[in-house]
Formats: C-alpha cells, structure tokens, sequence
C-alpha cells in the first residue's frame, strides 16, 4: 500500500557526461555530519538500536565517548534473501572520506558482533556470532545468515567496541509452494551531484518487501563545480578511490533508510565501473591492462559495498552476479548482468556518440548483451519456470527505442537495441516457454517509461508478448522534466512506448497471482531536499494478458 527528435536528445540520453547542465546551481560541499543530522529528525520506529550506548537490548550494551567515534556511519543492510536466510552486511568507517579509502580505520583489524532476532527489541535472539574484518575487506562484513523459517520478518544489528549499530529489518523468502504476493521498489541512477536523494526516504516509507536496485549505486566521475552537489576527489579509478566514493554515497541518510526497511537485489549498470563500459571494453572502445585493473579495483569495492554471498566475491576482474530468486509461486526473480560480459557496443567510434541509424553489425547473430553462458542459464531458467510471473531485473533500455522523427531509425547502442540478436532470442524464449507474464525492470535513462515488448518490434499490431517497466532515476538529471519536446518525438515513433515523465523518483509494483500493478512514483525536484512525493502514473497488467492498462 501507497502512503500517501534532435539526436541525440539531452533529455533521453542516460550519460551525465553528456548532459550536464550548464546554468549555475546551489554548490553543497558533502557534509557528513549534517547528514547525521538530519538522520536524527527521521524518527523511523526501526532505528531504535541505533542509540549508541544508550541500547538496554540484551548483550550488546556499551558506552561510547566523544575519543571513540562511532563507526557505523555508513549504516547497515541486508540482501539476497532465501527461504531460510539472507546477507547482512556493514562496514566500519569513523571517517568516511579517508584519503586512504579505508574510513579512517587503518590497518586495524576489528571483531564485530552480530545478532538477529524475531522483535525489534531483541528480547529473543534466534542468531549471532562474530567475525573479524580489516583493511584487506575495507572493514566490511558479509554475515550468510541460515536456518530460519520462510516468509518471516526479522531484525539485525552490529556491535564493535562500544558502538552498537542501526537496527534494521530484513526478511526471508515465501516457501516455494507460498501464492503471497510481492510488494517491490525499483530504484536506479543515483547522482550525488544531481541532488538529493529524497526518493529513497519516500520508498522506505511504503514498506516493501524487496528493494531491486536496477544500477548506478554511484556515479564514478570527478566533481564539477556548479552542480547542486559536488563529488570530492577525481574520477574513480583506484580501490581507494572507488571506496571512497561509496562511502560517500552509503553516509547519505535517505540511503541508509532503504537500506534499513527492507532486503535488496542488487546488480550493476555502468558507472560502478565507468561510464557505457562493455566487457573488457572502456569507453573508448580500446581494451588495456590499465582498464583491468580498474576494473579489478571496482568490482572489489562493489562486492565490499553490497549486501552480496560470496558466490559473488570478486575474483580479480570476474565477479558472479547473476543469480534467481523464487518468490514462491508468484514470481521468479532473474537477475542479470548487463555489462560484464557483453560485446563492444555496435559501430563503436571512440565513445563520440553513442547512437547509430545504419549499422548493419547490429544482426550478427554471434553478438550478445549477456554472454553465452549468462543467456543459457537465463532461457533454461525460463524454460524450467513454473512461477506465474517472470521478473528480468536488469541494467539498460529492453525494448525497440528510436528517438528520431521520420523514415531513419536512430537507436542506442548502448541498450538491447545494439545487442537485437540476444534481445529478441531471450524474448522469444520465454514466449516458446509458454510465459504470457513477463516483466522487464529496467534503470539507465534518467526517465520513467511504461512499454509493452511485441513480438516483433517492427510490426506494431504484432502481439503483446510482456511489458518493460522502467524506473526514473533516484538523482540523476536534476530535477527533470514534466514533459519534453523529444519525449512526444519517441512515443509517436515507438507506439509500445505508452508513457514517459522525466521526474526523479522510483518504481513501486505488487505482483499477485492475478494482478501486477505498477506505480510510478515522482518528486517535483532534488535540488533541496524535502520534497514531496507524487504519483505520476499507475498500470495494471492481468495475469495472461500482458498490455499495459490505466489504473
């Protein structure tokens, strides 16, 4: 339940690289304390466990002063849930921003302790233990928690020294036989420098049951002045530097507030790594020893960052992050990764544009978006389903997309169109797998879309084969555009693409065994914080017919 064209266009392109907004904005240096200020004006009933030394739950008492700062900072999460467990997951930082990327913890090695119980309170604890993290972590901590009953809300924290962490919520997965409905946030594309990330603290007040991030956690480049906020430090490019970076966007109060109702999904786009990267490909299209590294340093600050299993631990510049989630009968939940393995962008020419209108290379059919062996498991995970729903979270645009006006087709070579071969392959596999209840989560362009994907993209009376729900960006763009001139330009030649606002804000869907319905959901701006939350858009999609209608 809800609490309450030119090419290319500015407004649709997804890269902030690109699209930065030349008129001078409110610049605010990152303030980490008046964070913590704030945090202290939102009084959400789970973070009672974060009084420190001042908690009377059952063993993890303690007494801080003003020569001990507290180093949860950064807060507290959970993820990856299952029938039995989940992830949860800190990391300690007394002072965030640390040259050295490790939060002003050193070379220190730290024993933290953790519990998890039935009530907020912690007057029963049903698990706990301890473990030891240091530098060669960052001094985060991964806890696989197990053995717990199915479909169950539970309650974590942390303790190290004197300091005992946020109490926060996470919950276990419906057993496989369960017909529960999910309830489901999408959130993608949070800049720091955008503006503030009021959307976050808007989806936390909604309760969800899982929180899909759809990509760009950060954002990797150097600070500009004159946007509302400015990154400090140059483009990420070091694991300090990529440390450092998340820190920066972890220490955010509204992050820290959907992290802490809620278990999240989690997989990647670009700019964990650098912007409209591919595979072994940088931007400029050129692979070197130099790009490897980075992208060694980035996924190892990824992993350390997210509340991910270590099936997912980096191991150099490899990282495991597709993975399915069964949401009992009602959902299967595939998450893919849409960048570490795909092909060079088609028509590749240095990172100048990054959108094509002739490029015959788009057909080959040995391209891919997601790999060989990443497509196999995903169409044998199709093949094998038998939830009511097929839930494809992933990075970048799904659908057909031509942004310009008239007979010449202009498409992104960065989203499935450069990639149509593998799109239309994984399309079509869940169609022959008799699946009328696809759903396609996507993040990336800054906007929010509502699509319904055809069986053939060129053919318009072709049959409604799924629908592609595209969440807004959490930051990204600044405040956006109620309507734009290039935005009537893609619906008239796009006529699967029903709807697009380009406000900042999230995705809020429940999924049912007879009913999705989607909402999108929007604030009127990010340059200060406190906005209001307003809803944009809501589409209900029975089970078996998959056309998008008005709610």
């Amino acid at each position: 339940m809800l609490r309450a064209m030119r090419v290319p266009s500015p407004i649709i392109d997804d890269h902030d690289e690109h699209d930065h907004d030349p008129t001078p904005l409110r610049l605010v240096a990152p303030d980490l304390g008046a964070n913590r200020a704030r945090d202290r004006r939102l009084s959400r009933r789970i973070f009672i466990g974060a009084a420190i030394g001042g908690t009377a739950a059952t063993g993890l008492t303690g007494v801080a002063s003003a020569a001990d700062p507290d180093p949860f900072t950064l807060g507290v999460a959970s993820g990856d849930p299952s029938t039995d467990g989940m992830v949860l997951w800190t990391r300690l930082a007394v002072d965030p921003l640390a040259e050295d990327g490790l939060g002003g913890m050193g070379a220190r090695r730290s024993t933290v302790r953790w519990q998890l119980s039935s009530d907020e309170d912690f007057a029963t604890v049903l698990r706990s233990g301890t473990v030891a993290t240091g530098p060669a972590q960052g001094h985060a901590v991964h806890i696989e928690v197990d053995g717990l009953k199915p479909d169950r809300w539970y309650y974590y924290r942390f303790r190290t020294g004197n300091h005992v962490s946020p109490t926060a919520r996470t919950r276990t997965l419906p057993a496989a036989d369960s017909t529960k409905p999910l309830h489901a946030i999408a959130v993608s594309c949070a800049h720091y420098e955008s503006g503030w990330f009021t959307a976050y603290h808007h989806a936390a007040q909604e309760d969800p049951d899982l929180v899909f991030a759809l990509g760009d956690y950060i954002y990797e480049g150097a600070g500009v002045e004159g946007r509302t906020r400015v990154h400090p430090g140059s483009t990420c490019v070091s694991l300090a530097d990529y440390r450092r970076r998340y820190a920066l966007y972890k220490a955010e109060v509204e992050t820290q507030e959907l992290h802490h109702v809620a278990p999240w999904v989690v997989t990647w786009d670009d700019h964990e790594v650098q912007d409209n990267w591919a595979g072994i490909h940088p931007k400029d299209g050129v692979p070197t020893d130099a790009f490897e590294a980075r992208r060694t340093a980035a996924y190892q600050a990824y992993y350390e960052n997210m509340p991910l299993r270590r099936r997912s631990k980096p191991n150099g510049a490899s990282l495991d992050l597709y993975r399915r989630l069964s949401w009992g009968t009602t959902a299967d939940l595939h998450i893919l990764d849409t960048r570490q393995y795909r092909d060079l962008q088609v028509c590749h020419d240095g990172g100048k544009t990054w959108w094509f209108s002739d490029c015959p290379e788009r057909d080959d059919p040995d391209r891919t978006m997601l790999g060989n062996a990443q497509t196999d498991w995903l169409l044998d995970g199709l093949a094998s389903s038998q939830a009511t729903w097929q839930v494809l979270a992933q990075g970048v645009f799904f659908s057909h997309r031509d942004i310009s006006e008239g007979p010449t087709e202009t498409l992104a070579a960065d989203g499935w169109d450069g990639y149509r071969v593998n799109r239309n392959l994984v399309r079509d596999s869940w169609v022959e797998a008799g699946h009328t209840n696809a759903t396609v989560l996507t993040g990336d362009v800054h906007a929010a879309f509502a699509n319904e994907i055809k069986s053939d993209f060129d053919d318009p009376d072709s049959a409604t084969v799924g629908v592609e729900l595209i969440a807004t960006s959490v930051g990204s763009g600044n405040d956006g555009y109620e309507e734009n001139d290039s935005y009537q330009v893609v619906l008239d030649e796009n006529p699967h693409i029903k709807w697009i606002n380009g406000r900042r804000g999230y995705l809020s869907v429940e999924w049912t065994q007879d009913l999705l319905t989607a909402r999108y959901m929007a604030v009127p701006y990010i340059s200060t914080p406190g906005a209001p939350l307003e809803l944009k858009r809501a589409y209900e999609i029975p089970a078996g017919d998959p056309g998008l209608n008005l709610a």
